[in-house]
């Protein structure tokens, strides 16, 4: 071989001035197209969009037949995307995820992120972790890209077309573009991020209206659940509020399958709990791995964010965003985004509250402005009218016409009586309504109207709902209805009265509840069956009361009494 040229000799110099010249002839050359490449990558604002054309222009640029650009994550040690051109999409899946992120020849250039150019790929010894079906490349050549001083990632191109090395041409064509595309990927982040937070305002909106509308508690935390999946582009939102045993419960869930995991509670000793009711953000890359999770639930899901659901530092409940197996971790910004968003959230959530409190409010003062109205003015005025009547039944010498005001005063006496009633169900919370004891009496009532063929008259005396206790209660129903049937299996009655009265005192001074059922009937035969009558004593007795029966009032029909203590 023939000896080469020390490197100070004048050959040794006109070949590198003529090596020189040759290079910037070449870029001469190339000038337009990389102009016109450089025009290509600054054209539009999409990332995703920028990244395909950043590939495709570098691979047209060098004559490659590959090209890739792999995005490195916030902490900068794995990349979080890998964009290719060229390559099969089954295999572009493979390359570039965590652990392979982190080794061979893609490892390297995120650790040290400097030029790169090869003859051949599969001889350098830091290739190693090369998918099976990888297509076979030799030479190879890699640049950074850096966005506003930090790196954004690496462009790699790989086999040149035609067989020919990559050269110098080449590494400064590269170097260029890669700059072009770090000012375009720049712009096209900070669009991506004004159009993110644009999305995270308007679901704050949504869930401020939806909050505030007034209608269905469970809805609106429905639509807190939904936009935060949709947000965050997660595969589920979830919203957990204190449960009454401690611990958060699952009580609005947006996903595939929303009611498999409504009412789970997380215990209140889970360290995630824990700090979520100190108002702390969890944040976790895998919640299937992460020994903080202690539910069957965690089994389905990657990147987890739990965050609190705070306002004026009361903690309401908290909000999981969770994305699938393998998804890609939240970023900073999503992160930030989602918290303020849940700090939005709580704060509707609270003025939500504040506002149904209010209307209650409204409604306690006018009920008990009805209320008043009702014992201050009406009862007062029937009182009277009954006093009236008394008086004119005593002056009257007529016996028709003092049975007729003895009759109506007994009306008003009832009217009062009843009036008494609605007074104490207006001064009752409205939720105590539907399940109190005056309502199911009602629905006993109606149902035993139809084989009575008529309606039992009935009256309550007291408060019945606020002071009859739950098991009192129960039995009572069972004793009215075992009365009830009673009517209209034998007594052949064509009226029937019912009273509750919670204002009673049994004998020995207790407080207690009384239930009356009289009737007009033939009344109960001495050979008659009693084994009803058995039951309601029996049951009477085991809560510490008593029941019994007779005629009525003149002699005729039944009157079965049942009372219990308080």
């Amino acid at each position: 071989m023939p000896e080469q040229a020390p490197k100070d000799s004048p050959d040794a110099t006109t070949r590198d001035d003529a090596s020189l010249q040759g290079l910037s002839a070449e870029l001469t050359a190339r000038v337009p197209q990389l102009l016109e490449a450089t025009r290509t990558v600054g054209t539009g604002l999409e990332l995703s969009s920028t990244l395909d054309r950043i590939c495709e222009t570098a691979a047209e640029l060098t004559h490659a037949r590959y090209a890739a650009i792999g995005v490195v994550d916030e902490p900068g040690d794995h990349l979080c995307e890998f964009v290719t051109h060229g390559v099969p999409e089954e295999v572009a899946r493979s390359i570039g995820r965590p652990p392979d992120g982190r080794t061979g020849l893609l490892g390297a250039l995120i650790r040290d992120p400097v030029p790169i150019r090869l003859a051949d790929l599969s001889a350098d010894p830091r290739s190693a972790g090369i998918p099976p079906a990888h297509p076979r490349m030799r030479t190879f050549l890699g640049v950074p890209i850096r966005v506003q001083g930090e790196v954004f990632g690496n462009l790699y191109v790989a086999e040149k077309r035609g067989g020919a090395l990559f050269g110098e041409g080449d590494l400064h064509m590269l170097s260029v573009l890669a700059t072009e595309a770090g000012i375009a990927i720049g712009h096209a982040r900070m669009y991506e991020a004004a159009r993110q937070r644009e999305r995270w305002i308007d679901g704050s909106v949504a869930v401020t209206t939806a909050l505030l509308s007034g209608g269905d508690a469970d809805d609106a935390l429905t639509v807190v659940a939904e936009q935060a999946r949709r947000l965050a582009d997660a595969a589920a939102g979830i919203v957990l509020l204190p449960a009454e045993e401690g611990g958060l419960e699952i009580v609005a869930v947006a996903g595939d399958k929303p009611s498999a995991s409504l009412g789970v509670i997380i215990p209140r000793d889970s360290a995630v709990v824990a700090a979520l009711l100190r108002g702390e953000a969890v944040f976790m890359d895998d919640a299937a791995t992460d020994p903080r999770m202690i539910t069957r639930l965690a089994d389905q899901f990657g990147p987890h964010m739990l965050l609190p659901l705070r306002s004026g530092g009361r903690v309401l409940g908290a909000l999981a965003i969770p994305r699938g197996r393998g998804e890609r971790p939240f970023t900073g910004a999503e992160r930030t985004l989602a918290t303020q968003f849940a700090a939005q959230a709580a704060l509707a959530l609270k003025m939500a509250e504040a506002q149904r409190d209010r209307e209650r409010l409204a409604v306690y003062e006018d009920r008990d402005r009805i209320a008043r109205d009702l014992h201050d003015l009406v009862i007062q005025r029937l009182f009277a009218t009954g006093m009236m009547l008394e008086r004119a039944q005593r002056r009257s010498a007529v016996p028709g016409v003092r049975a007729g005001v003895g009759r109506a005063v007994d009306e008003l006496d009832v009217t009062i009586q009843e009036i008494r009633t609605a007074i104490f169900a207006l001064r009752q919370e409205p939720a105590e309504a539907p399940s109190g004891l005056r309502t199911r009496v009602q629905r006993e009532i109606n149902m035993a109207a139809v084989p009575l063929g008529f309606k039992p008259t009935h009256r309550f005396l007291g408060p019945v709902d606020s002071l009859v206790g739950e098991l009192a209660g129960k039995n009572l129903i069972a004793a009215l209805r075992e009365a009830l049937s009673n009517a209209f299996r034998h007594a052949r009655a064509s009226r029937v009265e019912v009273s509750v009265d919670a204002t009673a005192v049994l004998p020995d001074g207790r407080d207690a509840v009384r239930l009356s059922v009289a009737d007009d009937g033939v009344g109960i035969p001495d050979s008659g069956r009693r084994s009803g009558l058995r039951n309601l004593a029996r049951r009477a007795e085991s809560l510490g009361g008593a029941s019994w029966f007779g005629p009525g009032e003149g002699g005729t029909g039944t009157t079965v009494v049942w009372e219990v203590p308080l």
